[in-house]
């Protein structure tokens, strides 16, 4: 239903556009030419443009209001295709710089010295 009606809101819009494009302008724009002979007299397809344009506006927001609520109503939880998951193993490597993560410990300098943020070792003084 929602499928359905979401094509007819779209169709609907599509009309709306052309309708709104084949009005005259002052500029004269997309519409119907000066000419008083033909199907419509030029009085007569700016009634029918501008009826026209009202209803499948009116159209347009009551199918947007519709589409809103049968959205709002028919809230199904989401479905995740597990089809292209990999399998990975129970335990991750560790990362390798332990320092970007949040709560590890900071890595010892390999060189033997201390880490600028901690302070050197107490040393005992000889007497």
């Amino acid at each position: 239903m929602f499928t359905f009606l979401l094509i007819v809101q779209a169709l609907v819009a599509a009309s709306l556009v052309g309708v709104i494009l084949m009005q005259r302008s002052e500029g004269g724009g997309l519409g119907v030419g000066g000419s008083s002979a033909g199907f419509m007299t030029a009085r007569g397809a700016a009634d029918f443009l501008t009826r026209a344009t009202a209803i499948l506006g009116g159209i347009f927001i009551i199918l947007s209001i519709v589409l809103a609520a049968i959205a709002g109503v028919t809230r199904e939880a989401p479905k995740i295709d597990t089809s292209l998951v990999k399998d990975t193993p129970a335990q991750q490597a560790p990362a390798a710089n332990p320092m970007t993560l949040p709560g590890a410990a900071p890595a010892q300098p390999s060189n033997g010295a201390q880490p600028a943020n901690q302070p050197a070792p107490a040393v005992p003084l000889a007497q």
